[in-house]
């Protein structure tokens, strides 16, 4: 009996040996470093999401070590240098800015994007066909700018001039004003950049965008998302409504947004990242993944204060408690 248990276990060890998956035994534990671009509701709500999806399969045996980089390009650096060192079984990078560091800091560390709207241009990646083909994959918060033109379109019909309000330090924002400009162009709008390096000039960029544009609209934007205060301060007193590239700037400044569920995306990210850490996919064959559904959203006091009927076809942004 002995001898025939020892060969299953044999057996088993050399089937085993000839996988390419590991298999994942009962003591593993992971260690899951995140870093956050900066703090605001879209992009808090990816992080949950990611580490709800990780801690649903692994329970305490996952840990996280979660730094913010309160808005800072060179801050992400340091953080993602951290993990490096710290040997990290895979990081989460939460916006561009820390996907960028990331493909510069490290190579044998699984990434995974999230909130990030277009990887090829984030990457500086010629012919990104979908999957990078490295250690990095994730997922776009990327929603049809197409789609989003068609609805400043459907609201403010008899509007002449449209600004496009967003930060030049942002790669992903550029792209997305570039492709809203031309779908609104195509519809015969007279659309006008306004570009703010930072939050130290942006109260300036959107006074003088406020006071030349009709309608402002603003993409998926991490500095607009965390100063949309200020950006509402000077809009709604002027009366000029905004369209927003997502459901977090539209509750703080916007009138209405074709939007995603970021905690959706993060969940959708943490999902891939079980597949990572359990040995099942290669990160470099993963391609990456991009929100299924869209939704049309208002946002219900700030219409109000405009005098703006919405369809019915939209939701209403629900107040915060």
């Amino acid at each position: 009996m002995k001898k025939e248990i020892f060969a299953l276990t044999l057996s088993a060890v050399m089937a085993a040996g000839t996988c390419s998956i590991p298999v994942m035994a009962a003591d593993d534990t992971y260690n899951v470093g995140i870093c956050q671009l900066v703090q605001h509701e879209a992009l808090d709500a990816a992080t949950q999401g990611f580490k709800d999806a990780l801690t649903e399969e692994f329970g305490d045996k996952v840990t996280f070590d979660e730094q913010n980089a309160q808005g800072d390009s060179n801050t992400c650096s340091t953080i993602i240098n951290n993990f490096v060192s710290n040997d990290m079984d895979l990081i989460l990078a939460n916006a561009t800015a820390a996907l960028q560091a990331a493909a510069a800091g490290t190579e044998d560390i699984p990434v995974l994007g999230t909130a990030v709207t277009e990887y090829g241009v984030a990457l500086d990646l010629d012919d990104f066909d979908g999957t990078v083909g490295t250690n990095i994959s994730g997922t776009s918060d990327l929603a049809p700018l197409d789609q989003q033109a068609a609805m400043l379109n459907e609201l403010f019909p008899d509007a002449k001039n449209v600004g496009l309000l967003y930060c030049s330090a942002e790669p992903n924002s550029q792209y997305q004003v570039d492709t809203v400009k031309e779908e609104l162009e195509k519809l015969g709008y007279t659309c006008e950049y306004y570009a703010f390096s930072d939050s130290n000039d942006l109260s300036s960029v959107v006074t003088t965008a406020a006071s030349e544009s009709d309608v402002i609209y603003v993409p998926t934007d991490n500095t607009a998302a965390s100063n949309a205060e200020i950006i509402n301060n000077i809009c709604l007193p002027e009366k000029v409504p905004v369209i927003a590239g997502e459901e977090g700037i539209c509750s703080g400044c916007g009138v209405a947004t074709l939007s995603i569920s970021y905690y959706d995306l993060g969940t959708a990210t943490g999902k891939m990242a079980v597949k990572i850490l359990k040995g099942e996919e290669d990160v470099a064959e993963i391609p990456v993944e991009y929100a299924p559904n869209f939704t049309k959203k208002y946002n219900p006091e700030i219409c109000e204060e405009l005098g703006l009927e919405i369809p019915d076809d939209y939701e209403a942004i629900a107040a915060e408690e």
